[in-house]
C-alpha cells in the first residue's frame, strides 16, 4: 500500500490533526516507509509460529480476600477535617 496525499488528508481529518505543508510532506514520507516495512514483514513465513496471547508472562500476586470489619459512618467522617453534617466535603469540580 502506498500512501498518497488524499489518503493522508483523510487520516489527518479523522485524527483531527492540522498539519502544515512541510509536516504533511514529512508525514507522507514516514508513512510510506512504515508501509514498505510492513510489506516486507508480510514476506516472512509465520506458519510455524504460535499466536501470541499475552505480552507479559508475569502473574499478579493477589492477597487472599478475607472479610473484616469496616469503618462505620461516624468513624469514616472522623478521619477528615472537611465534613458537612453527614457527608465528606470535597472541592468543587464543575461550575
Amino acid at each position: 500500500m502506498i500512501m498518497n496525499k488524499q489518503l493522508l488528508q483523510k487520516l489527518t481529518h479523522l485524527a483531527k490533526l492540522a498539519l502544515t505543508e512541510k509536516a504533511e510532506t514529512a508525514m507522507l514520507s514516514d508513512l510510506n516507509k512504515i508501509c514498505i516495512w510492513i510489506e516486507k514483514l508480510d514476506e516472512l513465513d509465520t506458519s510455524d509460529v504460535q499466536p501470541l496471547t499475552t505480552m507479559c508472562l508475569e502473574k499478579n500476586i493477589m492477597r487472599e480476600d478475607i472479610p473484616r470489619k469496616s469503618l462505620n459512618h461516624s468513624q469514616g467522617l472522623a478521619s477528615t477535617s472537611h465534613s458537612d453534617s453527614n457527608y465528606f466535603r470535597v472541592p468543587k469540580v464543575k461550575d
